[in-house]
């Protein structure tokens, strides 16, 4: 499994060809290729690498040429290649254009806290110069970007020397040059020297055609400056204006998944044990007694026994078939589009599932959940007492379906909301159409798709402490289908909901 977090380049040297910056930060959270991800300290074995553009292996600008482990991370350094994509490089790292590095890694161990993937062991693999950091205050503190005068003098005095040597048929005469000749070619060689290095541009090879356009026109809005030069120069090109295309845009309109998982944000969380497709763990079944006990007579006397409750590990998992002419011709974000939906397909999944084992243990209410607010009160008084009789533990969070959320934000007692009790009278509290998280009558409001209507089940009020969801680190892998020359990817991961105290929920009954 291989991860990528975005840093921060500190310096870059022109005349050195060199970019400097701290490529790693011990024990600080970034937003990385598998989600929420922190490395821990001395995690990372660090090997001589590439310096890539934006994690395309085909894209190689430089190489690290020398590095220094810290208490606090990494930092690097790289020497830029002598080329275009090199030139480029340079520039946007010292006018802070792409001014972030992002390093990849293939991961060896890791524990998961609260969705954090806590990373202990990785390999290096290879450093990205991108555009944006995962922290956006992470930006180049320093460029040190040297004049080139100095370069460029030395070719000049270079040119001056060889014009002093005869070549093929010129006369050679025994006489020594005049003195003031001399002068006069060192001071053209300064004023030379003096002046600026004009920009370096190349022509860009150009094939006017509308596909052509197109693919430019998409790898342009990506960040390709390739594809930027080939765009102004259609752009600029009368005698092809007809092969100009109309533009498109390449924000995408995604209104039927996103990766909220209210259920499981409202249990206790975890980290899945790293082997085994089931775990078990011991709970008390009769605890020891003590009683009031009169003089000379025995204690009480109870014996306490434990039990094992079994819990089954599931794995979820999606898959997506794509041609080779896909991957080859598609652009950079088909891929980071292709992994953001399987996330949000496994965290539809993984939600519901955690419905499910809670609705078949949950304890029912015999308060009833309905259109007033006297009644949604009532049900969690009554939810919240049979929370702490069958768990000897308190409701802190309820879940709700968006119908029953869209009818609590509606209600009050007497005209004033229902939402936070505060003396001297009650007050509107957290929860508002802009967000699915809120309190009500004090719990720790949740809204999950995974619960529908407003009838039974369509509520659970829980003690986080008596049901807790487990999870492993989401994989990915890809196999290839010679036969039809397709690329097969599956996206997938582990879960368990364990039901340690099935009293300590409590669902909706409106019968």
């Amino acid at each position: 499994m291989k991860v990528n977090m975005p840093m921060a380049v500190t310096a870059a040297d022109t005349i050195k060809r060199t970019i400097t910056g701290t490529i790693v930060t011990w024990n600080e959270q970034g937003n990385t290729s598998v989600g929420p991800t922190v490395f821990a300290a001395d995690s990372i074995e660090i090997k001589p690498v590439k310096l890539l553009l934006e994690h395309d292996r085909t894209r190689p600008i430089g190489k690290m040429v020398s590095h220094n482990v810290t208490s606090s991370g990494i930092e690097a350094t790289f020497k830029i290649a002598n080329t275009m994509a090199g030139e480029d490089a340079l520039v946007e790292a010292t006018e802070g254009l792409r001014d972030g590095f992002s390093v990849g890694a293939q991961i060896n161990e890791w524990t998961n806290v609260k969705g954090v993937m806590q990373i202990t062991s990785a390999i290096l693999d290879e450093v990205s110069l991108v555009t944006d950091p995962a922290i956006d205050s992470a930006r180049v503190a320093e460029v040190v970007a040297a004049s080139e005068n100095e370069e460029v003098k030395e070719d000049s005095d270079l040119a001056t020397a060889d014009s002093d040597k005869p070549t093929e048929g010129d006369q050679v005469s025994d006489t020594t040059a005049p003195a003031p000749a001399v002068e006069e070619a060192v001071e053209a060689a300064k004023v030379e020297a003096a002046a600026p290095k004009p920009a370096f541009y190349t022509a860009p090879r150009l094939e006017f055609t509308k596909a052509k356009y197109l693919e430019n026109s998409i790898r342009a809005a990506l960040g390709d400056d390739d594809a930027r030069s080939y765009v102004r120069a259609a752009d600029d090109t009368t005698d092809n204006a007809g092969f100009i295309p109309t533009p498109q845009s390449t924000t995408l309109i995604n209104g039927v998944a996103n990766g909220d998982r209210g259920f499981i944000d409202a249990l206790s969380r975890e980290t899945l044990a790293a082997s085994g497709m089931t775990f078990e763990l011991p709970r008390i079944n009769t605890a020891p007694t003590v009683a009031l006990t009169n003089e000379a007579a025995g204690p009480s006397e109870t014996d306490m026994a434990t039990a094992y409750i079994s819990v089954d590990v599931k794995k979820f998992a999606g898959q997506q078939t794509v041609s080779v002419e896909l991957i080859d011709r598609s652009s950079p974000a088909f891929f980071s589009e292709l992994v953001r939906q399987m996330e949000f397909a496994y965290a539809k999944a993984t939600d519901a599932y955690a419905v499910t084992r809670a609705s078949a243990t949950a304890t029912a209410s015999t308060a009833k959940a309905g259109a007033t607010a006297a009644d949604y009160l009532a049900f969690f008084a009554n939810a919240a007492k049979n929370c702490y009789t069958g768990s000897l533990g308190f409701a802190r969070n309820v879940v709700v379906s968006p119908d029953v959320w869209a009818e609590i934000m509606g209600l009050n007692d007497n005209g004033r909301p229902i939402y936070i009790a505060s003396n001297p009278q009650n007050a509107g509290g957290a929860l508002s159409p802009l967000s699915i998280r809120g309190n009500v009558a004090g719990l720790d409001l949740y809204v999950s798709r995974s619960l529908s209507g407003t009838g039974d089940g369509s509520i659970y009020v829980i003690n986080p402490d008596a049901l807790t969801f487990y999870e492993s680190a989401r994989l990915t892998l890809q196999t290839n289908v010679i036969a039809s020359g397709q690329i097969s990817v599956m996206y997938y991961g582990y879960a368990a909901v364990a039901p340690k105290l099935p009293g300590g929920y409590t669902a909706n009954d409106n019968a």
